[in-house]
């Protein structure tokens, strides 16, 4: 009788138990993805809870997969949705974020605005930047007191390396068919006039946003401009500052609503729906994300045309 090398069938088994675990893995992600898909339409309540933690971003990006982030995209679909459903009376707010694209901050203020419903915000840890940006657009804000809300202001960052390219003797060779065509390029310094121009945009930027924060709160322009500075305030100082209207949390913005619409609230949560591929799709990108990524594919990589990050 020939015997089986040991070697031999302790890979069988390993590789048994990996497909074995693979079946179950499916198995489990189609059972979750049945409840993940249901529409929130169909569940009973009449003030829906729309949870916004994280960066904001316009869409998805695999750069912040391993963060929490806000998708604009998805942000105003849910608040949408919300406004359409009738047994809606009011939407709150959840807000943990520290800011991010203003594009995208705009989107879900604007989105925030244009509802029919009551609207609160409720500031959990964080309604920074853009964060507060969302949070002004709101009826009524609420904040712990020890929260961080405002940094009203803009950022942009950018790296630059020619120093290193020198250093292993690597020449950037510019070639554009127009003036600022490379401008913020990391391969080479910003000229004065190029950063001038980047400081006139920041600034026309800043200045909307003071006007956009001194519109929703009612306040006057001038008085959010000398707050406006980058500076963060705890939530106590915020409410001083007019920037809020309630020190609290999830018991007072449901109160305020439940005195506003003469309504025992009953909370539904509004999140984005997801199916079986969008839950494999996640599982499998944050297993494979680090393979084979070194940090030079991250600077050289061929879709970037400038490497300046504007963020409210």
């Amino acid at each position: 009788m020939n015997k089986v090398p040991e070697s031999n069938f302790k890979w069988g088994y390993a590789i048994f138990v990996l497909f074995l675990l693979s079946i179950l893995g499916f198995l489990l992600v189609g059972i979750i993805s049945l409840f993940a898909g249901v529409d929130v339409e169909s569940l009973s309540g009449n003030v829906a809870l729309i949870t916004l933690e994280g960066v904001i971003v316009g869409s998805d990006d695999s750069k912040f997969l391993f963060e929490s982030r806000v998708s604009s995209t998805d942000a105003v679909e849910l608040i949408e949705k919300a406004d359409k459903n009738p047994n809606i009376k009011a939407i709150i707010l959840e807000i943990n974020s520290p800011g991010g694209s203003a594009v995208a901050s705009e989107e879900i203020a604007n989105a925030v605005r244009k509802t029919n419903k009551t609207t609160v915000a409720w500031i959990r840890e964080v309604g920074a930047s853009g964060g507060y940006w969302i949070a002004s657009a709101a009826d009524h804000i609420v904040a712990n007191r020890v929260s961080i809300t405002g940094s009203i202001g803009v950022i942009a960052s950018y790296l630059e390396f020619p120093g290193l390219l020198e250093e292993y003797n690597v020449t950037y060779q510019r070639l554009v068919s127009g003036k600022y065509k490379d401008i913020g390029s990391p391969f080479r310094e910003m000229t004065a006039e190029e950063k001038e121009i980047f400081q006139q945009n920041l600034d026309e930027i800043r200045d909307y946003f003071v006007s956009e924060v001194a519109k929703n709160r009612n306040l006057n322009k001038k008085d959010v401009d000398k707050i406006a500075n980058g500076l963060f305030y705890l939530g106590v100082q915020a409410k001083e500052l007019g920037l809020v209207d309630e020190l609290g949390g999830k018991g007072e913005a449901i109160a305020y609503v439940e005195g506003k619409e003469k309504i025992k609230a009953e909370i539904v949560e509004y999140k984005k729906e997801e199916g079986l591929l969008d839950i494999l799709g996640d599982v499998m990108g944050k297993q494979s994300f680090f393979i084979g990524k070194g940090i030079g594919s991250s600077l050289l990589n061929s879709k970037i045309a400038s490497t300046i990050s504007i963020s409210t």
